[in-house]
């Protein structure tokens, strides 16, 4: 279980918020539990002006022992500036997208490809663990359905690097169950020594959906952000929230369908009700608006026995 909020959900906020909220964010998160919390990112200030504090952030937080404190790097300046920073997880990224690719990253796809190798091998001289994530793996609003054939060779290159953790992330959540297990198990198939998890959004409310097929079909680990905050940059201006899945919802659907992630439902939702007066801001998580089975439970039996005359 992957929280990304104080990095993900940050960079791309409506606007500025201070390094001391965002200490205390990573803190709240820390205290819930969640095994991996991606801070910030190291990407050039002009670039990601909300992360522009991410020297700061990592120097403040408290570690705590057993958790990993990740960051992103788009390239070996920002892995360097990770190391010196002391970030226990440097992650990379791709998109499979050309177009966002060069609208993201402005770059090509094959220029990327050299570019996280570059990232990687920094993140590897200093012997800190370097999961990449692999964007528009399935679908881009700029150029439609993404071939399978091309995640795959992306996906070859950077395993002959050396690379073996990666997450397969979709574009806004408006991906389908049946093509997003399909490409699971390919890349399964075509890399069965790697480990595979899966960075969802739930634009269109399959996001559960697809976390089930891609668990069936082999993912390992799961990324949301709590609030359900963040989860693009440069998308279509006219579309509505691209957000990530809430971290709520996903931590409830797993714990309530019986795979145990190691988190309290109720400690999450918690959380997310502190980090959202934090950021003054409504979770859009579905379990924070309709309770947990016990919550509603509870409610019912007060009800009965409420007995108005």
């Amino acid at each position: 279980m992957v929280d990304v909020a104080a990095r993900d959900g940050l960079q791309s906020f409506s606007r500025w918020v201070d390094t001391e909220v965002k200490v205390r964010m990573v803190v709240r998160l820390f205290e819930v539990g969640f095994p991996v919390i991606e801070v910030t990112n190291f990407a050039h200030p002009r670039v990601i002006p909300h992360l522009k504090d991410a020297e700061e952030v990592m120097r403040r937080i408290e570690r705590r022992p057993g958790i990993v404190y990740r960051a992103q790097a788009p390239n070996a300046r920002g892995a360097e500036r990770a190391v010196a920073a002391e970030a226990q997880e440097i992650l990379g990224l791709i998109t499979c997208s050309e177009t966002y690719n060069r609208k993201n990253q402005n770059m090509t796809i094959e220029r990327g490809i050299a570019a996280a190798i570059e990232t990687f091998e920094v993140a590897r001289t200093a012997n800190i663990p370097f999961p990449m994530a692999v964007g528009m793996a399935w679908w881009c609003a700029y150029e439609g359905d993404i071939p399978q054939a091309r995640v795959l060779d992306i996906l070859r290159r950077l395993r002959e690097a050396g690379i073996t953790r990666y997450y397969l992330a979709d574009f806004v959540g408006m991906e389908d169950p049946a093509g997003g297990g399909a490409l699971f198990r390919a890349v399964r198939d075509a890399y069965p020594d790697i480990e595979l998890g899966f960075h969802i959004h739930n634009t269109a409310g399959n996001g559960l959906a697809n976390l089930l097929a891609a668990m069936d079909a082999g993912a390992t680990f799961a990324e949301g952000a709590i609030c359900g905050i963040g989860g693009g940059i440069m998308t279509p201006t006219s579309m509505a929230s691209v957000g990530n899945l809430a971290t709520e919802d996903l931590v409830h659907f797993l714990n309530t369908t019986g795979i145990e992630t190691g988190l309290s439902t109720d400690a999450v939702l918690a959380a997310a009700r502190d980090v959202a007066a934090m950021l003054d801001i409504t979770s859009n998580a579905f379990v924070a608006s309709s309770g947990t089975r016990e919550a509603v439970m509870a409610q019912a039996r007060d009800h009965q026995r409420y007995h108005p005359k």
